[in-house]
């Protein structure tokens, strides 16, 4: 996907396997045309920024939600949240954390911080799946997000 204008979904994962899943969970339901995947904190930032390489991407076209994984290289996907949530013109950007930790510090810095939604990672294949359409559907199709 190179039409970084109209993207709709960010997933921020640096597992290349979970983000192939998170896509194909999103193709099962149609939703996949304008989604686009970056490995690291840095990027994630970069992207929703619209820095570096990044920097010819209209800032006024944001995400409709973002997928951000907590256990990220080079940036935590919780410094990530902090970034986005305490800037006036990204923090009604809704975050959904995807992760594998069930650890209550995680989950509640992750609230502290204004995050929207906190999904575990299922382990079996199928709940993979599952929970990540279902999450996909409420953010594009049954939330209604504030005019920007």
């Amino acid at each position: 996907m190179e039409n970084l204008k109209a993207v709709e979904i960010l997933i921020v994962e640096d597992n290349p396997q979970d983000a192939e899943l998170t896509i194909r969970a999103m193709r099962k339901n149609n939703l996949a045309n304008n989604l686009y995947v970056v490995e690291d904190g840095e990027e994630a930032l970069d992207f929703i920024f619209c820095k570096e390489k990044y920097a010819n991407r209209s800032f006024a076209q944001p995400p409709k939600v973002i997928f951000l994984d907590l256990k990220l290289p080079k940036i935590s996907g919780l410094e990530v949240l902090q970034q986005i949530k305490s800037n006036p013109l990204t923090k009604s950007m809704p975050v959904v954390m995807v992760t594998s930790s069930r650890e209550d510090p995680d989950i509640r810095k992750a609230y502290e911080l204004g995050v929207n939604s906190y999904v575990v990672k299922p382990v079996n294949f199928e709940d993979f799946l599952s929970a990540m359409s279902q999450t996909g559907l409420y953010w594009l199709l049954v939330n209604e997000p504030p005019n920007r």
